[in-house]
């Protein structure tokens, strides 16, 4: 399977953003992509303030715009986030879109970042409420697609819910943080990927974000056997094609049965607060 990864810096000018990222998946397109994801809130990432005024349904105006894209370039577009409205809420959700328009599934990001690393100091919950629950749904080819979001990237067990639901390959739009993303990054996607044998696109956003905070880039793919495919340097709005290969990780768990060799029986949560 041809994937694309894209990588792009969010101005904070919606129909620049969308324009940028339009080209770059034609690009991707071009190049042979039929599964092609954007980063995180790839035109939507802002202060609290900008993100509440963005906030949109489902399958509002960003959902068109990557419907018809999808269409145009017939691919399998995962539209990295959009910050969603739904009654008095907000979510931070991915909507990954079919070849026919169509909305396969969406996914609310269910670890929301709350930190104070230096440099990047966040709380996303003063924004967002969180998902609740992991997505696998199938691609067109039948490929099952885990969802994931950027700091859900820390959480290895919705990874190893998505692996064990059927997932072969896992999405990780991100607008990852420089002040982490030197240290953490790489080693992180390359770790979800070999413990759960599975392929992690991964797109990010580069530089500095209206909210003030620069992001890392460096955009992966990395097939289930951890190893990267392609990878761009940490600036600069870029599109990685690469080929992955779904099954790869049935190859990989034959040889290195670590999925097989699991011993849920002998598995418990310290203490209910823990689960």
């Amino acid at each position: 399977m041809r994937v694309a990864a894209v990588q792009l810096q969010c101005s904070g000018d919606r129909a620049e953003d969308q324009a940028r990222a339009a080209a770059l998946i034609g690009e991707a397109a071009a190049q042979g992509a039929r599964f092609i994801a954007l980063p995180e809130l790839f035109a939507s990432l802002g202060r609290s303030s900008a993100m509440r005024a963005a906030a949109e349904p489902r399958r509002g105006p960003t959902f068109d715009w990557a419907a018809a894209l999808a269409v145009q370039h017939h691919c399998t577009l995962l539209a990295g986030s959009i910050v969603e409205r739904d009654g008095d809420h907000l979510y931070n959700t991915a909507l990954l879109i079919g070849p026919q328009g169509e909305l396969l599934a969406h996914y609310r990001k269910v670890h929301l970042f709350d930190v104070e690393v230096e440099r990047a100091a966040s709380r996303e919950s003063d924004t967002f409420s969180p998902g609740d629950d992991a997505v696998v749904a199938p691609l067109p080819d039948g490929t099952m697609l885990g969802l994931t979001i950027c700091y859900d990237l820390r959480f290895p067990e919705l990874f190893r819910i998505a692996a064990l639901r059927g997932a072969r390959i896992i999405a990780v739009p991100s607008a990852f943080t420089a002040a982490t993303g030197a240290d953490h990054w790489e080693v992180l996607v390359r770790a979800r990927a070999i413990e759960n044998q599975v392929g992690i696109l991964a797109p990010a956003q580069w530089g500095t974000s209206p909210d003030g905070i620069t992001r890392h880039g460096h955009a992966l793919i990395v097939d289930a056997w951890g190893s990267v495919l392609a990878e761009a340097p940490p600036t600069g709005d870029m599109v990685l094609v690469a080929d992955l290969d779904p099954t790869e990780g049935e190859r990989v768990r034959r040889r290195l049965p670590s999925l097989a060799n699991r011993r849920p029986e002998a598995y418990h949560w310290p203490d209910r607060t823990s689960q």
